[in-house]
């Protein structure tokens, strides 16, 4: 398995374009992030303010200088007929070792509902596994986050459990986390 993906990193499915993060998606990401903040807010620790535009291109620039190092693969997802943004998802907290990833995702607020984040983990899944050579990609989240939940489901990602009482939520409460997990050739 490679350590590292290269970049520029670009994947396509029949409806999207999953890259990796550039400054010049910074306007975009505003934007989407302004559209969506209220449904991100319970969830997302870093969705705390609608980020200035400064902000925004400081953010992309320290993704893009993640993806190249290896330290971390946040990936931006563009309709493929409009290149509008429409969310992120990437590959976090990689252990070479195993190798194992763990995939998160969001999508902005009017583009809910339509399968694109289905599309988007499912192509994810599928390089990690078929390119990188993982042996485990895991999806984690709240229990209370319904509407993620839905994903990993949908894919065929087998819940293996929840941990209670194990983080925190952005609010300060105790959450309980739901552990999905796909290993090759159980899709």
């Amino acid at each position: 398995m490679t350590d590292r993906i290269p970049f520029p990193f670009e994947l396509t499915t029949e409806r999207l374009v999953i890259r990796s993060p550039r400054e010049a998606d910074a306007h975009q990401l505003m934007q989407a992030i302004a559209e969506t903040l209220d449904d991100l807010k319970p969830w997302m620790p870093w969705a705390d303010h609608i980020p200035t535009l400064p902000e925004a291109i400081e953010n992309c620039a320290k993704a893009q200088k993640a993806f190249k190092d290896g330290s971390d693969y946040r990936f931006h997802l563009f309709l493929r007929d409009s290149m509008t943004f429409i969310g992120g998802s990437g590959l976090h907290r990689i252990d070479w070792s195993v190798p194992k990833c763990e995939i998160g995702f969001w999508v902005r607020a009017s583009c809910t509902g339509k399968g694109y984040i289905a599309e988007a983990v499912g192509a994810i899944s599928r390089f990690a596994m078929e390119s990188l050579g993982a042996n485990r990609v895991e999806i984690r989240m709240s229990t209370m986050n319904i509407r993620s939940r839905r994903v990993p489901e949908r894919l065929g990602f087998v819940c293996e459990g929840i941990l209670r009482n194990n983080e925190r939520n952005v609010d300060g409460t105790l959450r309980d986390t739901c552990v999905y997990s796909m290993i090759p050739g159980a899709q």
